[in-house]
């Protein structure tokens, strides 16, 4: 099978890389949706929630803070490598991705090729200004004193949130406006270790397809997409792109 998705990159003019969860797992990140992760310990807390309640906030960065100290410093993973050398040659013209991990900035792909429909989680943002805060200095603050306090922006004063996009919160425009235009351009779409059943994001594929590009779906489980695919991988993902790509090469 992955000799047909080989035939199929070299062919394509603009290709898009679609990347969820199951992208990061090899880097021992979780996947938070599945059996045992995160949602299924703990209730997400929605925006509106945060937003209105100090102890909301301060509960937030509990949870955030605790949960990076549980992962650690993920590194990317020879399937984050595989698609930054796509990249670099000319072939993926854009990433599209799920995941708020940084890895594939990490793995060397430059910002402006890859567009982040769910945020990031590395730093932090005012809600008001849009200032970026760096996590470290938020962590040093947040457990600077035992009266635990949620940090506010130090150039308005306005509410900082991690860069990520909540439950509940609305999706970032700009980043849906380009990976509209990006799958509307491409003529191969290539999901990735993803569900594809959280909207908006999984309809990019249905878009891709429907405006006549190739929909490959590879996934260690079906999604409820495959039907859709002009190819189907359940396969391990890292060694599946490694087929594709030589990294030493």
């Amino acid at each position: 099978m992955s000799l047909v998705l080989r035939q199929w990159l070299d062919e394509g003019q603009r290709v898009v890389v679609f990347t969820g969860a199951g992208m990061s797992t090899d880097s021992g990140i979780p996947d938070f949706r599945s059996p045992g992760g995160v949602w299924t310990r703990m209730a997400p807390i929605m925006f509106e929630d945060f937003l209105a309640s100090e102890d909301t906030r301060i509960e937030a960065w509990k949870r955030k803070f605790a949960l990076d100290d549980e992962i650690g410093q993920p590194q990317p993973n020879d399937g984050h490598k595989a698609i930054a050398k796509l990249v670099a040659r000319g072939k993926v013209s854009t990433v599209i991705t799920q995941n708020i991990d940084n890895l594939h900035q990490n793995s060397g792909v430059d910002d402006s090729q890859i567009i982040e429909l769910h945020g990031n989680g590395s730093y932090a943002k005012c809600l008001d200004c849009d200032l970026r805060h760096e996590l470290s200095d938020i962590r040093q603050a947040f457990f600077a004193s035992q009266q635990l306090q949620a940090p506010g922006c130090q150039n308005c004063g306005g509410i900082v949130k991690s860069a990520t996009v909540s439950f509940g919160q609305a999706m970032p425009e700009a980043e849906m406006l380009r990976a509209e235009e990006a799958t509307m351009q491409c003529d191969l779409f290539l999901a990735i270790g993803s569900s594809l059943q959280v909207f908006p994001a999984a309809g990019f594929p249905i878009m891709a397809r429907h405006n006549g590009a190739r929909l490959v779906i590879l996934t260690r489980e079906p999604t409820e997409l495959d039907d859709a695919a002009s190819l189907v991988l359940n396969e391990e993902i890292t060694p599946t792109l490694l087929e594709l790509v030589d990294l030493d090469s």
